[in-house]
C-alpha cells in the first residue's frame, strides 16, 4: 500500500498516477475525505483526553461538592471519549480499506499508455524460427505424440485443465529441475513454502481485495489457493525486520498455481491459460537505493533460462495501463509460438518499491541505532511452465512429427533427444 503521508503531502501525484493507470480518481477521494475525519476525529478526542487528564489533577485537589461536580462532569466527557474511539476505529477501517485499493505509484521511466499495444518492445533475442513445412499447434503435437490430455484433464476437474503423459509430464520435471538449479547457481535459495496462503499473506503481496474474483477461495478453512509462489514466498518474512547487512535476499521456489481466469476466456485451446500451472519465482528483499539495479539483475536471471531453451523471445516494457496493480515498473518477457504465429508472456518481472512491505510489515534497519524502514520487493517467473512448454513444442518440432528436446534439459531426460 502507499504510505498515508505521502498520499495527503502529494494528492495530485496519485491523482496522476490513477489516471494513468486508468484508474477511477474516485479512490482517492474517498481515502482523502475518509482520512480527513479520521484526523478531525483524532484531534477533537486527544484535546478532550488532555481536559480529562487536567481535571483529573484538579479533582485530587477539591472536596466537598466541588469535588462531586467535576467528577459529574468527567463522567459526560468520558462517555464522549469512548463514542469518540469507537468511531475513530470505525473511520480508520475504512480509511484502510480504501488504501488497500489504491494501486502503486508507477516510476517515471515508465510509458504512459492504455493497453498492450502501448507497451515498449526494448530488447529481441533469436530470429523467428522458420519452417519449411507447416508448424502444427501445441495442442495438435500433444494430441499426436499423445503427451497431452486434454479430454481426461477436463474429466477430471472441467474446462481449463489438462493431463501431461510420458515424456510430456517428464518434460516438465525436466524444465522445473533445469530453472531450479540455474537460479540457484545465480545466487537463489530454494525453498518449496505451502501451496495455501491466509487472508493475511494474499493481502500483504496485493492480491486481496483487488483480484479476489480470480482466485479459489476454502471457504471452511479461509484459505486460498495460492495465484503465484510470490505470494507464499514474500510472506515467509511478513512483520520481520533484517539488519542491512543481511540484504539483498533471493529466493527461488517452484510451486503448481492456481488462478479462476474469471471474465478471461480459461476455455481457448490449448495450455497457454489454463487454471492450474507450475511455475519456478523468483523474489527478492532488497535495500530501496539498489532496488532498480536488482530488477534488471532479475530480468536477466529469466532471460538467461530462455537463452539456455534457445527460444525466441522479446522483452517488454509495460506501459502505465498495462502494469499489475502492485507494481511501480514491469518487464515482460514474451515467447514467439510459431505454431499460432503468436507472442506469448511467460515471465513478468517487477519491482514493487515498498508497496508489498508496508502492506506485509516487512522492514530493514539501516543502522543499529536507527529506527527500521520499509524495504523494496522484486519477483519475476523463472519462468512460467505452460507458455514455455508450449514455445518448445512448437519452435523444436519436427516435419516427421517429433519433437528434439532443448541440449540443456537432455541431462534430465536421461539423455533422451526426442519425444516421437
Amino acid at each position: 500500500m502507499l504510505d498515508a503521508n505521502i498520499i495527503r503531502q502529494d494528492p495530485d501525484m496519485v491523482r496522476s498516477s490513477l489516471t494513468d493507470r486508468l484508474y477511477s480518481t474516485d479512490l482517492l477521494d474517498s481515502f482523502l475525505g475518509t482520512d480527513l475525519r479520521w484526523r478531525e476525529t483524532v484531534d477533537k478526542n486527544n484535546r478532550l483526553k488532555q481536559v480529562r487528564n487536567n481535571v483529573s489533577m484538579e479533582i485530587a485537589g477539591l472536596s466537598g461538592e466541588e469535588k462531586k461536580t467535576k467528577i459529574a462532569e468527567m463522567k459526560g466527557l468520558a462517555d464522549q471519549i469512548k463514542n469518540l474511539d469507537t468511531e475513530i476505529s470505525a473511520l480508520d477501517a475504512e480509511r484502510q480499506e480504501a488504501l488497500l485499493l489504491i494501486p502503486n505509484l508507477v516510476h517515471s521511466s515508465v510509458p504512459v499508455g492504455k493497453s498492450a499495444e502501448d507497451n515498449v518492445i526494448v530488447k529481441t533475442w533469436m530470429k523467428e524460427k522458420c519452417f519449411t513445412f507447416k508448424p502444427k499447434e501445441h495442442f495438435e503435437i500433444g494430441e499426436d505424440l499423445d503427451i497431452i490430455d486434454f479430454v481426461r484433464g477436463a474429466k477430471v476437474a472441467g474446462s481449463g485443465f489438462y493431463v501431461l503423459k510420458g515424456d510430456g509430464a517428464r518434460l516438465e520435471r525436466a524444465l522445473i529441475n533445469f530453472m531450479l538449479d540455474m537460479h540457484n547457481q545465480q545466487g537463489y535459495r530454494e525453498v518449496f513454502p505451502p501451496i495455501l496462503v491466509n487472508d493475511e499473506s494474499a493481502t500483504g503481496t496485493g492480491q486481496l481485495p483487488k483480484m479476489r474474483d480470480d482466485m479459489y477461495h476454502l471457504e471452511r478453512d479461509g484459505l486460498w489457493l495460492n495465484p503465484t509462489a510470490e505470494v507464499p514466498v514474500t510472506n515467509m518474512h511478513r512483520d520481520e525486520i533484517f539488519e542491512n547487512s543481511e540484504l539483498p535476499i533471493y529466493y527461488t521456489a517452484y510451486l503448481p498455481s492456481f488462478r479462476r481466469e474469471a471474465g478471461r476466456h480459461s476455455d481457448t485451446r490449448g495450455i497457454a491459460r489454463v487454471h492450474q500451472f507450475n511455475k519456478v519465482e523468483m523474489v527478492k528483499f532488497v535495500h530501496p537505493d539498489h532496488s532498480y539495479e536488482e530488477l534488471r539483475s532479475l530480468l536477466l536471471d529469466a532471460e538467461s533460462v530462455i537463452q539456455a531453451l534457445e527460444l525466441p523471445y522479446r522483452v517488454l516494457l509495460l506501459c502505465t495501463g498495462d502494469m499489475s496493480f502492485h507494481a511501480a515498473k514491469c518487464y515482460d518477457i514474451e515467447l514467439h509460438a510459431p505454431g499460432g504465429d503468436r507472442w506469448l508472456e511467460a515471465s513478468s518481472c517487477s519491482n514493487f518499491t515498498d508497496f508489498q512491505a508496508r502492506r506485509a510489515r516487512i522492514k530493514y534497519r539501516p543502522e543499529p541505532h536507527l529506527k527500521s524502514e520499509f524495504l523494496h520487493t522484486i519477483n519475476g517467473s523463472g519462468v512460467a511452465l505452460p507458455r514455455t512448454m508450449v514455445a518448445i513444442l512448437e519452435n523444436f518440432q519436427n516435419e516427421d512429427g517429433t519433437v528434439t528436446i532443448p541440449k540443456v534439459l537432455r541431462p534430465y531426460m536421461q539423455g533422451q533427444e526426442t519425444i516421437g
